[in-house]
């Protein structure tokens, strides 16, 4: 099995944190945490840059797409899904580190958000698939820590190997995820978890490439890492990070 896994488009809070990287000075975290939102969408740049992806992966079919419950990947994904012709699956532990919340300060309390529920995914994204999406949304809590988002990327990874078993080796699937996220799951895969001394960077709409093969050996599944954050649909002006 083969799964691109691809970070989302340009949101408005990445669109924030580059902003306020351009003032000099270290960068302005508390200005960032009072000013981003608990869920933002894609910026027109991110649109393009979805619609980038979809066209980069026109001719190649998929079995499968995957995309978490975020807004912003559910609008990287659809210029995706339809190219493909595919009904994407909303997969709820893909989505990105701490959830959906916001903490207007480093020392503030964080309050978390629902997200969009079934009625209002169902709406935006008619296709989608979304089991497991209640009426009420799907977030609970407040803040996730890093601990518990590395134990998430665990549960993916093996779910990944699950289906991999299952799966021809020639199979290719899609995630559209986020760049916390990947960063662990790519440990996850190559058991580096926690892994503190390296980071996997992406940029937006950034695509990895990893292959679940048997061994020729003992006929165990290996983990290949072929490519990481290969970004070649994109021109300069819409490289953003």
């Amino acid at each position: 099995m083969i799964l691109y896994l691809i970070r989302h488009g340009q949101s408005a809070n990445n669109l924030l944190a580059e902003q306020l990287k351009e003032r000099p000075g270290p960068f302005p975290f508390e200005t960032y945490m009072k000013n981003r939102v608990a869920e933002p969408p894609l910026t027109e740049v991110g649109e393009q840059q979805a619609e980038k992806l979809g066209a980069y992966f026109d001719g190649m079919e998929f079995s499968r797409l995957f995309c978490s419950p975020m807004l912003r990947t559910m609008q990287t994904m659809r210029p995706l899904a339809e190219s493909q012709g595919r009904e994407p699956t909303v997969w709820i532990d893909l989505h990105e580190h701490g959830g959906i919340f916001l903490r207007p300060g480093p020392n503030a309390q964080a309050v978390g958000f629902p997200g969009l529920n079934r009625a209002e995914m169902s709406e935006m994204f008619p296709g989608y698939r979304v089991d497991g999406i209640g009426e009420n949304g799907w977030w609970r809590g407040d803040e996730e820590d890093l601990a518990s988002c590395h134990a998430r990327a665990v549960r993916v990874a093996e779910e990944l190997h699950r289906m991999a078993g299952e799966s021809e080796e020639d199979e290719s699937i899609a995630a559209v995820s986020h760049g916390t996220f990947m960063d662990s799951l790519l440990k996850a895969l190559l058991g580096r978890l926690p892994g503190k001394e390296l980071y996997f960077n992406h940029h937006n709409t950034g695509v990895t490439r990893v292959d679940f093969s048997s061994s020729r050996s003992d006929g165990k599944l290996v983990v290949t890492v072929r490519y990481t954050n290969r970004a070649e649909h994109l021109a300069d002006e819409h490289m953003t990070y």
